[in-house]
């Protein structure tokens, strides 16, 4: 098969760049053809507002994709983040060209002004189901009225030209919640799958996690991720034998080393590598988002480490986590202090890591995603044949 990946990739690397590139090398291992457009959104400030006022019909940058397509002439066309330089124009536009076309919606971008569905440190359904002006109101996208009227108008714009009803065969999403929170807010659901991403196998762990007495925490030092959360129920855990080490960078970072707590080690930015080793040498991991997060590569990364996870029972993290899941109360301070808590037991960690590696090896390995993606793929062909 023929697959042409497209993706604007973000300014600072995150998940959803990772994913792209993991199921290229997927698809490719897998004998398959793959050739990717990638772009990036333009830096310098007039450039960027003459791309964000684009944003919601792009006809330069859907032309230069459909040139590609007809150069490539691929089985399907998979296009993941269009914010906001690419824009959801390519979709028609691909859609006209005779093109099959796959959206991965790696985020609550269709109905949600800043993605996320958080607002005022915690979680925000105002827009879910209605045009998003609030978000507007709300100066959601990174605190400006204009560049959230950028967002809101793109999203209203191909509600109202039915380009998620008639331009997009197939719409990926990780979660059954993102696909409850689309389809609420007008996405067909007969155009909607679930599938998760997915990590490669480190291989089975040389010691039991109860061994090892460091929790870790990956992922950005800012408010949306919970660390001032973590940092406070840390304290009153006192979990005097354990140790928590914090990887990654972000605003919260000096003030995460400035606390003066004990036990507490922030290391800053860490290779991919070194973070992977440390899983297969650590006791758990604990992800206190604020946020309705949808399929953290850093999750997937743990339970295929055999560890158990610390989660907020909101959004899927805990479904995605499975019985190798240790769960708290979303933004409880006191909640995750318990789930803390939990993680001083050896045989319960044992155990809640066993079930996190047998979870990853049944639902989220290469093997699982690349033949879900390939009946995606067909699936999306035979559509755009009987349309």
């Amino acid at each position: 098969m023929r697959i042409l990946q497209v993706h604007t990739r973000y300014r600072q690397p995150g998940g959803e760049d990772v994913v792209v590139d993991v199921e290229r090398q997927l698809l490719e291992a897998a004998g398959h053809r793959v050739k990717t457009h990638l772009i990036d959104n333009p830096v310098d400030l007039r450039s960027s507002v003459a791309s964000l006022a684009r944003s919601p019909w792009n006809s330069r940058s859907a032309a230069q994709v459909l040139a590609k397509a007809l150069e490539f002439r691929p089985d399907v066309v998979h296009v993941h983040n269009t914010w906001f330089a690419l824009s959801p124009s390519v979709f028609p536009t691909l859609q006209d060209g005779g093109f099959p076309v796959v959206a991965t919606i790696h985020n609550y971008r269709l109905t949600c002004v800043n993605a996320l569905l958080y607002r005022d440190g915690g979680p925000c359904l105002d827009c879910v189901g209605r045009l998003p002006w609030r978000g507007v109101l709300h100066r959601c996208y990174r605190d400006s009225a204009l560049q959230s009227a950028a967002v809101a108008v793109t999203i209203a714009t191909h509600r109202a030209r039915r380009t998620w009803h008639d331009d997009v065969s197939r719409i990926i999403v990780l979660t059954r919640f993102a696909a409850n929170m689309l389809a609420r807010s007008g996405i067909p659901e007969s155009r909607i799958v679930v599938k998760p991403n997915a990590v490669t196998d480190p291989g089975p762990r040389s010691s039991p996690p109860s061994t090892n007495d460091s929790i870790l925490y990956v992922g950005r030092f800012t408010e949306d991720k919970g660390v001032l959360d973590l940092l406070g129920a840390w304290g009153k855990a006192k979990l005097r034998d354990l140790q928590l080490t914090m990887i990654g960078s972000g605003p919260l970072l000096d003030r995460i080393r400035g606390s003066g707590e004990p036990g507490i080690t922030a290391l800053g930015h860490v290779p991919s590598a070194e973070v992977h080793r440390r899983m297969l040498d650590a006791r758990a991991l604990v992800l206190p988002s604020r946020w309705f997060e949808g399929m953290p590569m850093v999750l997937l990364e743990a339970m295929a480490a055999g560890l158990p996870v610390v989660v907020p029972a909101h959004g899927d993290l805990l479904d995605t986590a499975g019985p190798g899941g240790v769960e708290f109360r979303a933004l409880d301070v006191d909640s995750l202090a318990g789930a803390l808590g939990v993680l001083s037991d050896d045989a319960t960690v044992d155990s809640r890591g066993a079930s996190s590696r047998s979870e990853y090896l049944s639902r989220f390995t290469p093997a699982e995603s690349a033949s879900n993606l390939i009946r995606i793929y067909n699936d999306a062909g035979k559509n755009m044949k009987n349309s």
